[in-house]
């Protein structure tokens, strides 16, 4: 992921932006999922991103106190969204988009990093975001497995039951 043609701020308001977002998802998710393990993964993963929200907002303000923090309607960055445009859509869907914008985050945290040599307090703490949007991954993947299980279960085989 190439960061280079844009500016620190837009990096950083697009990152804070992408929590929120995240944030929300999450949350919604679990008010709407009926399983209880998977609900509470998806509240876990919820504050995660709200606690990732306040880091980020707590570097944006060190690094430029004097400007308002506005996040954008639309980041500059081009970062895959979760879009949950029908509500008749497959759960392994929607945890399937979540796993690609999981492991972009951890791409653009690690590439975010670059920018913070000369601060190595905020660098590292970009490379552990990194890392903690990984084990989102893999904790969505595990999730979807279990999705792909349970939707392939209620699959209707037509005459399947059908005996001789």
């Amino acid at each position: 992921m190439d960061l280079s043609k844009f500016t620190l701020e837009d990096l950083l308001l697009t990152a804070i932006k992408s929590e929120v977002e995240a944030y929300k998802i999450y949350s919604g998710l679990a008010r709407q999922v009926k399983n209880v393990a998977l609900k509470d993964h998806l509240k876990f993963l919820a504050g995660e991103e709200k606690k990732h929200e306040e880091y980020l907002i707590g570097a944006y303000r060190e690094i430029f106190p004097e400007r308002p923090l506005n996040l954008p309607e639309k980041t500059p960055v081009p970062l895959p969204s979760i879009d949950i445009h029908d509500e008749r859509v497959k759960l392994s869907e929607v945890l399937e988009q979540a796993m690609r914008a999981e492991l972009a985050a951890h791409d653009f945290y690690r590439e975010l990093s670059k920018r913070f040599d000369h601060n190595p307090g905020i660098k590292k703490t970009l490379l552990h975001l990194s890392d903690m949007e990984m084990k989102h991954y893999e904790i969505l993947k595990e999730e979807k497995e279990k999705a792909e299980k349970a939707e392939d279960a209620e699959i209707d085989w037509g005459m399947i039951h059908v005996g001789p």
